[in-house]
């Protein structure tokens, strides 16, 4: 843990702004340059950054998950998309794509299973970033908290 009140403070104001643009990164990937790895690292930035500023103690009580549930969440909802691509008779990881009409738009919202393999990288990349990090304070104790 590094002991700055400024550190403290920005990490107050980042994490949330982080974590937001991690959603932005996530849902627009699929055509532009973002995804569910650039959202991943964005995500994992900003719990690496909570853990310089309290503790990894604390960042594991905010994250609430082990990030070895969340590597495996991650891998079942992108195995997941590639099952319900054959469910539905296409072939592995085809992307299927449905039309929500929502009220008020005169263009109804596409949805893509896309993004459920986008969402199980994003998952991946987080778990497996503070799985590591969070590893190397424990074979190193006080090299991040004091």
């Amino acid at each position: 843990m590094i002991r700055s009140l400024i550190l403290q403070i920005a990490t107050r104001l980042l994490v949330p702004i982080l974590l937001l643009f991690s959603i932005f990164m996530l849902l627009r990937g699929h055509n532009l340059p973002g995804g569910g790895f650039v959202g991943g690292l964005v995500a994992a930035s900003a719990f690496v950054l909570y853990a310089l500023s309290v503790g990894v103690d604390g960042a594991r009580r905010v994250l609430r998950l082990a990030p070895r549930t969340l590597l495996g969440t991650g891998l079942a909802c992108s195995v997941g998309a590639g099952i319900l691509s054959l469910a539905t008779g296409a072939s592995f990881l085809q992307s299927l794509w449905v039309k929500v009409p929502i009220p008020g738009l005169s263009d109804p919202l596409k949805l893509g299973s896309t993004l459920i393999f986008d969402i199980g990288v994003m998952f991946v990349v987080v778990g497996t970033v503070l799985l590591m990090v969070f590893s190397v304070e424990d074979r190193v104790p006080g090299l991040i908290d004091d």
